[in-house]
């Protein structure tokens, strides 16, 4: 029994190093997202460099996604055929939406976003990935139903979304035919991170992400944000 204590006792000061080098970590990365936005902010706001900050945005969302990952833990084959579906998946759809208008409408993506595939930007998957995993990651372990969970998580990527489209059209993302962005975007959106969140909910690999929320909630007040001052 005393035998058991002492190791006890010898492991609690590793433990302790370890838990602190993690939340180091945490708070490194952390420090990352958040410079590399409010940058994104300050230089986009400023119609001198705005277009230099402009071809950063390839560049940020990557980043974005990477140190996402960094921080997962549940690498296992679910995991790897999730994030492949839907990185596939929201390019497809998007390829689609550009050559038949289903379905969110009549779109066109702009230069910005680098270089394209069947006239949609690659880095287009890595932004449905990113969203699609952060969002997800919100609800779960706070809801049991996966169906509900989808709709919820579906319902706030549409919001998101609605908060990005005026920044995307001034930012020459994408542009809308007749400079209208229509219904059926946003319902082109949730049918499409419903589809996305099911899979999310379905694939069987530890949720757990240190950096998701925080790196979500960036995310959002960027294009917030930018919604007054670009």
């Amino acid at each position: 029994m005393s035998s058991s204590l002492t190791k006890n006792k010898e492991h609690q000061p590793v433990f302790g190093i370890i838990q602190e080098i993690q939340k180091n970590k945490i708070q490194l990365f952390r420090g990352i997202i958040t410079a590399f936005y409010v940058f994104g902010i300050i230089g986009l706001a400023m119609p001198m460099v705005r277009p230099y900050f402009q071809m950063m945005t390839p560049f940020t969302l990557i980043l974005s996604l990477g140190i996402l990952l960094l921080f997962h833990t549940g690498w296992n084959r679910s995991f790897w055929i999730f994030a492949f579906s839907a990185m596939v998946l929201g390019f497809g759809s998007e390829v689609l939406g550009i050559h038949t208008g289903f379905p969110f409408g009549n779109y066109q993506y702009g230069e910005t976003l680098g270089y394209k595939l069947f006239e949609v930007p690659l880095v287009i998957g890595v932004n449905w990935l990113l969203l699609v995993y952060s969002v997800g990651n919100l609800f779960s372990s706070k809801i049991k139903n996966d169906w509900l969970a989808a709709g919820i998580a579906a319902a706030l990527m549409v919001a998101i979304d609605y908060l990005i489209e005026p920044v995307a059209v001034n930012l020459d993302f994408w542009t809308w035919e007749g400079n209208v962005i229509p219904l059926s975007n946003y319902l082109g959106w949730f049918g499409v991170a419903f589809i996305l969140q099911i899979s999310y909910r379905k694939s069987v690999f530890i949720k757990e992400n240190a950096i998701s929320t925080y790196l979500l909630i960036n995310l959002v007040t960027f294009f917030a944000i930018l919604n007054f001052i670009a």
